[in-house]
């Protein structure tokens, strides 16, 4: 029990990131991501890949996209509040890079 208590506390730290409930915070923590710190400058794509890997399917990119505003919201004390939306760190069209 005391286990499940310290799964949902770090899930719900997790869950003070902009674009992430229960489901990705549950992804995050799979991929070994306890807190919000343990995002700070990590690679998002690489975190992407992971998860493809371990769902054993290529995962809806709308998932990168979130993993982006993730690590932005991790790495940095401020934040610009457009950028705290997931939909902002979606591709730029024909270039496949983030804003």
């Amino acid at each position: 029990m005391a286990v499940k208590r310290l799964k949902n506390r770090d899930a719900n730290d997790l869950r003070r990131i902009p674009g992430v409930g229960e489901i990705i915070a549950r992804d995050l923590q799979e991929l070994g991501i306890e807190a919000v710190s343990d995002l700070k400058d990590a690679d998002p794509e690489e975190l992407y890949e992971k998860l493809c890997v371990q769902k054993g399917v290529r995962v809806d990119r709308c998932m990168l996209y979130v993993f982006r505003c993730a690590v932005y919201f991790a790495s940095r004390k401020s934040h610009d509040p457009e950028l705290l939306k997931w939909w902002r760190w979606k591709d730029k069209q024909g270039t496949g890079s983030r804003l």
